[in-house]
């Protein structure tokens, strides 16, 4: 303990922790320590200035409706390596349109994204709406959020040169939230194929899914019974019921040919 009023002992760290006017003590009394200078901070540089839609330094196009691809000359067949597409692969639960897209995204010559409308469904974790226990307000407005979300992304995909192709089992009995919607979200340059395979098939393959995207069967079957009103609807239809993944993304490559040479009207 220090006397009342006796002098305080210098800091650990040195000058820099004395007190101005404090006392040294090999000093006589009245020295006082000069306070230390220290240099003026540099000036901070000037923040730069970004655009609004950028990521970093990169300046990102904004993403607007997507417009028809040109089609080639009438003598040159049309191929979709080269091309900047927006495709829409429609089927019921189990045709295989996820696992078609998927593939033929990956083998394109060009960067192609693939967006999964139930991926994106799925990223609702706490209160997600599974249609599996009744279709309902709630699973309705996920469902269309998830759709308005993966039109945003493919928009801004398209924008930056980068194909895309999404995935939904769209209802030709319902056009203004279907292929309407599909429609306002990217852009009338989108082209939709419609995958239906038979009903054993679609079956087979849903019983082999896990989680909330397998179905009952009554469910599958109804679904598949409603898809078959695509057969008058003028769309390009795929059944591949005999085809394996690889020939299935064959198939479509050859009808986005001539969709891109004469589009659908829908």
């Amino acid at each position: 303990m220090h006397a009342m009023g006796a002098p305080l002992p210098p800091s650990h760290g040195g000058a820099a922790g004395w007190m101005p006017g404090a006392q040294h003590p090999d000093q006589a009394p009245g020295w006082v320590a000069p306070a230390p200078q220290r240099p003026p901070a540099p000036a901070a540089p000037p923040a730069p200035s970004l655009p609004p839609e950028s990521t970093g330094h990169v300046r990102l196009p904004p993403g607007g409706p997507v417009a028809l691809p040109a089609p080639p000359p009438a003598s040159v067949r049309a191929d979709t390596g080269s091309t900047t597409l927006a495709v829409l692969l429609i089927g019921p639960a189990g045709a295989g349109k996820t696992t078609v897209a998927r593939h033929w995204a990956q083998r394109r010559p060009v960067p192609t994204a693939h967006i999964s409308l139930d991926d994106v469904r799925e990223w609702v974790c706490s209160g997600f709406a599974d249609p599996q226990s009744g279709w309902n307000d709630h699973s309705e407005a996920q469902y269309r959020l998830a759709r308005r979300t993966c039109g945003f992304a493919a928009r801004n995909f398209l924008a930056n040169g980068i194909s895309c192709i999404l995935d939904d089992a769209v209802f030709p009995d319902r056009p203004v939230v279907g292929l309407g919607g599909w429609k306002r979200h990217v852009g009338p340059g989108l082209l939709p194929v419609v995958l239906l395979p038979g009903l054993e098939i679609v079956l087979e393959r849903n019983a082999a899914r896990s989680g909330n995207r397998r179905l009952s069967d009554e469910e599958v079957a109804r679904i598949h019974g409603r898809m078959a009103g695509w057969y008058g609807s003028g769309l390009p239809i795929i059944d591949n019921s005999a085809f394996d993944v690889e020939t299935t993304a064959q198939v479509l490559d050859d009808v986005l040919a001539r969709s891109i040479a004469s589009p659908p009207t829908w």
